[in-house]
């Protein structure tokens, strides 16, 4: 069986297929470890040539300065696009991150698409806004007349953008930088995982067929030897990351020689406060369900249960059984319920940190190996920890990956002190009966998002972000296309 877009082999730069003078590279199946095609590899002289037609399409080109009426209609052309294309997108992710389908089609491709709705929505907002009139002295004429003015401030973009994603929500993310940096008017190099390329190149076709200009989107793909030069170049103006803190921090220094705008979405350890009158079933399920979400493989899930003591016993018994009976293997069968993590390594990293959770005297309540029957593809079981001190490395370490780690409490201010003792600060939860304490721990918990009672809401409308080494800026919400523009201030005299 073909899967949809694998079948692009070069890049697409300066409005045309470029061919990579890297070659090819086989993309890997993960629940099957087979080839499903040969992505286009490229390098820097690839990247040289798209920040060059990203500049000129900036410098010289009509889609900074088209109206933002114009702008969002052409936008709207590449949603109807998408949308047109939904069943492709989402087999080709079954396919090349390995998802199943229950999280695939809601979330990896139907949420990025209610993203792109919202910023429809926002972007049609008028933002300019009106200094006050006021009468200043003329200090050219101490005593003639005082001067009357006023003046604007307007939204202008930042210039050219290159936006570097992971691999775990590849569309999503892809989505999540092409959509705010062209409606506000920049242009983009956009550049992929290379486990995960076809997310991305698929959006050349997208540009082809709605007639975007060229250079506006220039898609490549490669190394460190590409990201770097997307990085450090003083021809871009802003750096958009979605991945781990340690290319993050990267990407700030290779941006700091040319004080480039940085924009960041890294890693998190999230906790999920329950206290001792939560519903504990409730809790357990949202605790596994959140583990298995792509195999663990998201940087806001909930990966820290702190569970009062008093009902701890019960929450693991509930955990271990809902674990239990949760379907794991390959993502074209509908009935599962988890897929594998993306490459071997990562499920290398991932028992590494189970190992080191058993060294460390934590518990192994469930879980703990690979599944049984699944000798092909990266499958790691659903791990669940108990007795876990908040200062062992799997208290404090991205894992990525199915493993939860449970931290008992005796006081809300201890569960909120564990909550904030932590290097991320992207998501947190708080479950219980009690709505008006959920929300003063919430206030309390130094986090971007909190969900009460595993939240709600028109999630697409509101801004994710993180606190301290979690990221700078937000994404989504009412202020998204800001982080993509420059404000400036027009003062001008009034009566003359």
């Amino acid at each position: 069986m073909s899967i949809p877009f694998t079948d692009i082999s070069k890049l697409y730069i300066n409005g045309r297929w470029q061919a990579a003078n890297g070659g090819t590279e086989p993309v890997l199946n993960p629940a099957t470890e087979t080839i499903i095609g040969h992505a286009p590899v490229g390098d820097a002289a690839a990247a040289n040539d798209a920040i060059a037609a990203a500049r000129e399409a900036f410098d010289n080109g009509p889609w900074p300065t088209l109206p933002m009426a114009d702008r969002i209609q052409v936008m709207r052309r590449m949603y109807d696009a998408l949308v047109a294309r939904r069943e492709q997108i989402a087999q080709l992710i079954i396919a090349e991150v390995g998802c199943a389908q229950g999280i695939t089609y809601p979330m990896q491709v139907d949420a990025p698409l209610a993203h792109f709705v919202s910023a429809l929505h926002y972007a049609q907002h008028d933002d300019t806004t009106y200094v006050p009139l006021e009468t200043t002295p003329n200090v050219f004429n101490p005593g003639g007349p005082a001067v009357l003015g006023g003046g604007i401030t307007i939204r202008e973009p930042v210039g050219v953008v290159s936006g570097i994603t992971g691999y775990n929500f590849p569309f999503l993310l892809n989505l999540a930088k092409i959509v705010p940096a062209l409606l506000a008017g920049n242009t983009l190099i956009l550049k992929p995982s290379p486990f995960t390329p076809y997310s991305a190149l698929l959006f050349g076709e997208i540009a082809e067929e709605i007639g975007l200009p060229k250079g506006v989107l220039n898609i490549i793909t490669g190394g460190p030897d590409v990201g770097g030069l997307l990085g450090s170049d003083p021809r871009v103006d802003m750096v958009t990351f979605t991945g781990s803190e340690t290319v993050g921090i990267a990407i700030m220094q290779q941006a700091a020689p040319t004080l480039k705008r940085v924009h960041l979405e890294l890693g998190g350890k999230s906790a999920m406060i329950v206290r001792a009158d939560a519903d504990i079933v409730a809790a357990a399920t949202m605790a596994v369900a959140g583990l298995t979400v792509n195999c663990g493989q998201g940087c806001a899930l909930l990966t820290r249960f702190l569970v009062h003591n008093s009902i701890r016993p019960q929450f693991i018994a509930t955990a271990k059984a809902i674990a239990a009976h949760w379907k794991l293997g390959d993502p074209t069968d509908p009935t599962v319920m988890m897929g594998p993590l993306i490459r071997e390594q990562q499920r290398a990293k991932v028992e590494h940190f189970i190992q080191r959770g058993r060294d460390e005297g934590a518990t192994v309540a469930f879980g703990g190996g690979r599944p049984e029957g699944l000798g092909k593809g990266f499958f790691a079981e659903i791990t669940v920890f108990d007795n876990v001190d908040n200062k062992m490395a799997i208290a404090q370490e991205e894992i990525f990956g199915p493993v939860g780690v449970t931290i008992g409490f005796d006081t809300d201010e201890e569960a909120i002190k564990i909550a904030n003792d932590s290097r991320f600060g992207l998501n947190g939860a708080v479950m219980t009966a009690d709505a008006a304490k959920a929300l003063e721990i919430a206030k309390a918990i130094r986090t971007g998002s909190v969900y009460i009672n595993g939240g709600s809401g028109k999630m697409s409308y509101a801004p994710i972000g993180g606190y301290k080494r979690s990221g700078i800026g937000r994404e989504y919400g009412p202020e998204w296309l800001k982080e993509y523009q420059q404000e400036k201030t027009i003062l001008y005299p009034v009566g003359k």
